[in-house]
């Protein structure tokens, strides 16, 4: 059992994915070809924005909505304690300092009432400006953006929406990225919408920054490849991966995404008399990047993950460490009373084995394994 299943998933696609690698090759344009064009209108034509802007990594695709809004030294960007590295360190790389925050313990994403108690918190040491929110669509699930955006308005932010696992997820049919000023996703392979190395996409509504996020993906440049007007990155998304996702995200959009909803459904209805299951809130479609259940302890959490390996299933552990306790950010003093949440999460979390092509066989080994 894989816990996600890509070689599946290849093979299901096998000839349109063959082809598509083939005619890329036959037409000898391997940067920005007609493919990346046409996967980024599919995109924007998807998520309900005007704008989608590939580039090299999702990593990459949030550097740039940072450069966009000129952040830097002396800005505070609030993130979430409990997600994937690149979110604190984005922040940190620009100069900036990533203020983190608690989430909520049934949807694992931000905490709106944590934010505004930390946003209120740096304006009265006064130390750091307050310049952005950086929202991460956990698991699959969007985050509270109804919340977000009145603090966001109430103090003056942006909003980056980090929808690298929400991509597919949708609040009351409005599409994960296209919440907040800027959003960002991952095309990494694991992701819902994933390639086969690395790739990643900016979506605005804005038509100067959309502009300015295409002359920084390739150098800076201006009117033409040796017209530089600015300092920017080397960030595309070669044609080959376009051409991969462009079959893969057929498949998304017509049935995956259906069927990864199924498995989770199956999961639920099998598991949340036993264990601590996912939360999706009403008018919330979540994307399931992972399927995470909770226990009561680490002790039990890694008992289960141990007896689960023993039986030939996968799972893994997101995230076993809180940012605020990364050596990276050593140098940042924290509450440890600020993350109560979070640093209960890493120790009793646990992510099952979850694509869209689980066979109904291995769902019932899953829920059997974890059951006894």
């Amino acid at each position: 059992m894989q816990f996600r299943d890509l070689k599946q998933q290849y093979h299901a696609l096998k000839n349109e994915i063959d082809r598509a690698m083939i005619d890329v090759a036959e037409s000898g344009n391997f940067i920005h070809g007609q493919p990346v064009r046409d996967l980024e209108t599919a995109l924007a034509d998807y998520t309900g924005v005007k704008h989608c802007v590939a580039c090299a990594n999702g990593t990459d695709a949030l550097t740039m909505a940072m450069m966009t809004w000129g952040i830097g030294p002396g800005d505070a960007v609030f993130v979430p304690d409990f997600t994937f590295f690149s979110s604190g360190e984005i922040v940190a790389h620009a100069g900036a300092t990533p203020v983190f925050v608690d989430v909520h313990e049934d949807t694992f994403n931000i905490d709106a009432n944590e934010l505004d108690r930390m946003i209120q918190k740096v304006k009265r040491e006064g130390v750091l400006r307050p310049k952005a929110i950086l929202a991460v669509d956990l698991f699959g699930l969007p985050a509270d953006y109804v919340a977000l955006n009145g603090i966001a308005e109430k103090h003056g932010l942006l909003i980056l929406e980090d929808g690298a696992q929400g991509f597919g997820g949708n609040i009351k049919g409005k599409m994960a990225c296209s919440f907040g000023d800027i959003a960002t996703t991952s095309f990494f392979p694991a992701k819902p919408l994933g390639c086969y190395g690395d790739g990643g996409a900016v979506f605005t509504d804005d038509d100067e920054t959309a502009e300015l996020l295409r002359s920084i993906r390739v150098h800076g440049k201006g009117a033409m490849k040796y017209d530089n007007v600015r300092i920017g990155l080397n960030s595309r998304l070669d044609t080959l991966q376009a051409a991969i996702l462009s079959v893969k995200f057929k498949a998304f959009r017509d049935y995956e995404i259906g069927a990864v909803n199924a498995v989770a459904e199956r999961y639920t209805h099998e598991l949340e008399s036993v264990v601590k299951t996912p939360a999706v809130p009403p008018g919330y479609y979540s994307s399931w990047a992972q399927y995470t259940i909770k226990l009561d302890d680490r002790k039990q959490r890694d008992a289960l993950q141990a007896r689960l390996k023993e039986n030939g299933i996968p799972s893994m552990v997101y995230y076993p460490k809180p940012m605020h306790r990364q050596a990276a950010f050593a140098g940042q003093n924290f509450d440890e009373n600020d993350y109560r949440v979070t640093t209960k999460l890493a120790d009793t979390v646990l992510s099952l084995p979850m694509h869209p092509y689980m066979k109904d066989e291995d769902i019932a080994l899953v829920v059997k394994a974890i059951k006894q």
